[in-house]
């Protein structure tokens, strides 16, 4: 018999075609896309530095000519005259936000450990029962979650925003997510060494979905920085910064000015969050890939 011989063919390697003119067009479409996003934010610099006769120009101007820090001082100027210090609503909004972000990232940790990588009966129930609450508004629970925080007793308290923000199912949803990419074997050798599942969960699994929990950080110091506290809280003295400026910004024209500051008080500080986060995000990124 002859013997046959094998024959071993090398798969092609796929090339990517890319000319000059398909990258100039993605060029182009990325450059228009930025300008878009980037717009409304120079547009809202621009205007916390306009005077009054710049801010009512018609038609309006994207670059201010006569640049001044007037609406700054006006600004202070209106804080400075509420019977409420300025510094007692810059730490109402420290605790709130604080509170609700750093207690939402452990709460959906914890409860997305079991559920990526233990198996208990139920699991896929309440792993179900999270993804459906994620369908439904926040105009929808807003009743009920009143009744709840009534039927509690911290009404017109810290508590009435900070516990609240403890539940919402997209941090759970992404921690679970991402936990389940960990390798499984990774836990079974720290448990053949004696930890503790407290200790698996801090040690090994916590250090390694922090790309995860620090965008969900993000996410949630947006959503926190956002709330006025006005369904809940009724005393000045509890009411977070967020409220005071608003309050501001609802004077009229004669506020034009201060209500450009605002403004930019509003985005600047979630912007300069999400910026120091996010270079975390990216280093993490790039040095968190594990193979089982």
């Amino acid at each position: 018999m002859k013997n046959k011989k094998k024959r071993f063919f090398k798969p092609k390697e796929k090339r990517l075609n890319r000319s000059m003119a398909g990258n100039t067009l993605l060029f182009v479409l990325m450059f228009i896309c930025g300008l878009a996003m980037i717009l409304p934010l120079v547009m809202v610099i621009n205007n916390c530095l306009k005077p009054l006769d710049e801010l009512y120009q018609f038609p309006p101007r994207i670059f201010v000519r006569n640049p001044t820090f007037e609406n700054f001082s006006d600004l202070f100027t209106l804080m400075s005259d509420s019977w409420v210090p300025f510094s007692r609503y810059v730490l109402n909004t420290v605790i709130i936000t604080g509170g609700g972000m750093v207690g939402h990232v452990v709460v959906a940790s914890l409860a997305a450990y079991p559920l990526a990588k233990h198996r208990f009966p139920g699991k896929n129930i309440l792993f179900s029962m999270v993804v459906l609450s994620m369908m439904f508004s926040w105009t929808v629970t807003q009743t009920p979650q009143y009744m709840i925080i009534s039927w509690l007793h911290i009404n017109n308290t810290y508590l009435a925003l900070i516990l609240p923000a403890f539940s919402f199912g997209m941090g759970l949803y992404l921690m679970k997510q991402f936990m389940e990419q960990l390798p499984d074997s990774l836990m079974e050798s720290a448990r053949l060494d004696g930890a503790s599942e407290w200790k698996i969960f801090w040690n090994i699994v916590m250090p390694n979905v922090k790309p995860a929990w620090l965008t969900l950080a993000i996410f949630q110091f947006q959503q926190m920085w956002g709330n006025t506290g006005s369904t809940f809280l009724r005393d000045e003295e509890l009411k977070p910064l967020q409220y005071a400026l608003q309050q501001v910004s609802a004077g009229g024209m004669a506020r034009a000015g201060a209500a450009a500051a605002v403004t930019f008080i509003i985005a600047a500080v979630p912007i300069t969050f999400f910026l120091i986060c996010q270079k975390n995000v990216l280093e993490t990124m790039t040095s968190s890939g594990m193979k089982d």
